[in-house]
């Protein structure tokens, strides 16, 4: 499948199956919603979501695959390489997707993929719990599957 560059994505169709926010590189919000941790990152995408739901995941996903385009995912912002932001493609960005669950039993957190490192530890400390990886409490939790060090490493 080719690459589709930021000119020649139609977007049309998924106007109608997302319920967050498509921000285009002529809405007023654009460049503070394609902005990084890292300011050396300057990349402009075609497109940012802002996704609401999981049904809103799976259709900007499906979306991308289908029409070849670029996609990149957003969760804290913090990675330095600036992978969270594309150049003519697609930004998934999860950062309204806070939902958390913890079992103290299993000693087991699940969260939605726009947690970061604190609003996981708000939502573990209540239980004696912590999770270890990160330093920087606006980390998302990507860190939590590819390793970091972190005050209890």
């Amino acid at each position: 499948m080719a690459t589709v560059t930021g000119g020649q994505l139609d977007t049309t169709a998924l106007e109608g199956q997302v319920r967050g926010e498509l921000i285009s590189p002529e809405d007023p919000g654009y460049d503070e919603a394609r902005r990084v941790y890292n300011a050396m990152i300057d990349k402009r995408p075609a497109l940012i979501v802002r996704a609401c739901d999981v049904a809103d995941v799976i259709a900007v996903v499906n979306f991308a695959r289908e029409t070849g385009a670029l996609l990149a995912v957003r969760c804290g912002m913090h990675n330095p390489a600036g992978f969270s932001v594309v150049d003519d493609g697609i930004v998934l960005d999860l950062s309204l997707l806070k939902g958390i669950r913890v079992d103290p039993n299993e000693q087991l957190a699940t969260v939605q993929g726009g947690c970061t490192f604190g609003d996981v530890d708000h939502a573990t400390h209540a239980f004696g719990l912590a999770t270890p990886g990160g330093v920087l409490s606006t980390t998302g939790m990507g860190l939590a599957l590819g390793g970091g060090i972190g005050y209890l490493a």
